[in-house]
């Protein structure tokens, strides 16, 4: 009987993690999302729905590199196998767009497949530039939406430069993006 209740309990637990995590996400607690599905990831590895939910929230919340392990780990459905894809491009345009700014590495040859996740946007952006003069920062307005503007530049300090993005509309910032 006790090992019934601690079984029934777990899964309950279980479920209410699940659930918890779909609801904040719901809510845009992006951070909240993916700090409880880092917690917890653990004991639901198995768990393709929450793989998926912990990634996306990650990836909105702009912990990028926490995507690597999902990436491995979804492969077992078609849905699975899309968000790993969708996941490996964003993560691999993020390492090539800082390898390009803080090495002078040239992207311009590469065709990539790419998303519409806004890291995506401005390294398809970048790398129409062609081989470029280093700049202190660079200016892109959006293809689709010409209100909508993207700043890239280097916050230099510290042990790791940073890559930053920030995202305008009509000059009024709506999200500044920070990756190292």
């Amino acid at each position: 009987m006790k090992i019934f209740l601690v079984l029934l309990l777990s899964i309950t637990l279980y479920a209410d993690t699940k659930q918890q995590m779909f609801d904040l996400y719901q809510n845009k607690k992006y951070s909240d999302v993916c700090r409880i599905g880092f917690e917890k990831f653990g004991r639901n590895n198995k768990d393709e729905e929450f793989i998926s939910l912990y990634a996306f929230a990650c990836l909105n919340s702009d912990f990028i590199d926490r995507l690597s392990v999902p990436i491995a780990m979804l492969k077992f459905s078609k849905e699975a196998r899309s968000n790993s894809a969708y996941f490996s491009v964003i993560l691999m345009q993020k390492k090539l767009l800082y390898h390009s700014l803080v090495d002078g590495y040239n992207i311009s040859q590469l065709n990539l497949p790419t998303t519409d996740y806004v890291l995506s946007k401005v390294f398809d952006l970048y790398s129409k530039l062609g081989k470029d003069d280093p700049r202190s920062f660079y200016l892109f307005e959006d293809e689709s939406d010409n209100k909508l503007t993207y700043k890239l530049y280097l916050a230099r300090g510290g042990r790791v430069d940073k890559m930053v993005i920030e995202e305008f509309y009509d000059t009024v910032t709506i999200k500044k993006h920070v990756y190292w």
